[in-house]
């Protein structure tokens, strides 16, 4: 859990005086893989995946012979994965000075928790991919995990992806420079990738999926590189717990409710005037079958080429 410290005049009272518009703030993304989830409320905040054992069962064809017809049962895991919701927590605090005073035209308490909302938001997007108990990344099969040939991500590479997630594929996930280290080499190759649109915005495509950006896929660890050279993976997605794929998970009904999963809860006002908001976000992710997703690891984003 964070807490931050409190909105000084000076910065209050640019809002009040000066800007016309809401504070802007660039660290801020669609946030596209929450959109493409399929959620599940979770009413205890626990889910636990029940898998079926690696036990084949036994059927017979038959034509006109009279054959035994054999004996079997699904068997399941005696110790199936069980997921707890994770929290991302923040403490606002927002002196009551400037909530009186520098309020107009911009309420300075919603604005200021609109843009800790998102940056919690931006956190949870972020748990979901690289968190080393949940996320995408680490709980990848090894099966469902390949790498990149030539290290520049290619057609091929995908074609790769796509036999990994072969039964009915959602959407490619990669960094924003993936996807361009990708179309340069579909350029190069004479076969431009085309594009769909989606939530109103165009998305690149493969094989007739979309590719979906994110830049929560690090590129050296980091979400916005300074180098033009780096190293990252490319995710391929089944979604939907019908589909037996990738489904996030939330908990409904908090109390401060904003959006699911999401609360926002007065704590009270202190000795020193800081009126306090506890800001508090539950999900996790489950993968509910080794074949919902496959990884392209070791992805090289800065090869370019010089076309004739």
């Amino acid at each position: 859990m964070a807490t931050h410290h409190a909105l000084g005049d000076r910065a209050a009272s640019n809002l009040a005086n000066v800007t016309k518009t809401p504070p802007q703030w660039d660290v801020i993304t669609p946030r596209w893989l929450v959109r493409f989830f399929d959620w599940k409320p979770l009413e205890s905040g626990i889910f636990r995946v029940n898998k079926v054992a690696d036990k084949p069962v036994d059927v017979v064809c038959a034509l006109k012979e009279e054959r035994t017809v054999p004996e079997t049962f699904v068997d399941y895991q005696e110790n199936p994965r069980e997921y707890t919701l994770s929290a991302i927590s923040t403490v606002l605090n927002v002196h009551t000075r400037v909530s009186d005073l520098f309020s107009n035209p911009f309420d300075q308490i919603k604005e200021q928790l609109r843009l800790a909302i998102e940056q919690v938001k931006e956190q949870q997007e972020n748990e979901l991919i690289n968190s080393e108990d949940y996320g995408l990344l680490k709980n990848v099969a090894k099966t469902q995990r390949i790498q990149a040939r030539k290290g520049v991500p290619t057609p091929d590479d995908f074609d790769e992806l796509l036999s990994k997630v072969w039964k009915e594929p959602s959407f490619f996930l990669a960094h924003p420079r993936a996807i361009a280290a990708f179309g340069r080499e579909c350029t190069r190759r004479g076969v431009p990738p085309p594009t769909v649109t989606l939530f109103g915005s165009p998305f690149l495509t493969w094989r007739g999926l979309p590719i979906i950006p994110c830049d929560k896929l690090l590129v050296d660890g980091e979400r916005n590189p300074k180098e033009q050279v780096g190293k990252t993976n490319i995710l391929l997605l089944r979604v939907g717990e019908k589909n037996q794929g990738v489904i996030g998970m939330f908990q409904p009904g908090l109390p401060g409710e904003q959006t699911p999963g999401l609360s926002v809860r007065f704590m009270g006002i202190n000795n020193k005037s800081l009126a306090s908001y506890l800001i508090s976000l539950y999900c996790s992710a489950a993968i509910l079958t080794d074949d919902a997703i496959a990884v392209l690891e070791n992805v090289e984003v800065g090869s370019y080429h010089d076309l004739k």
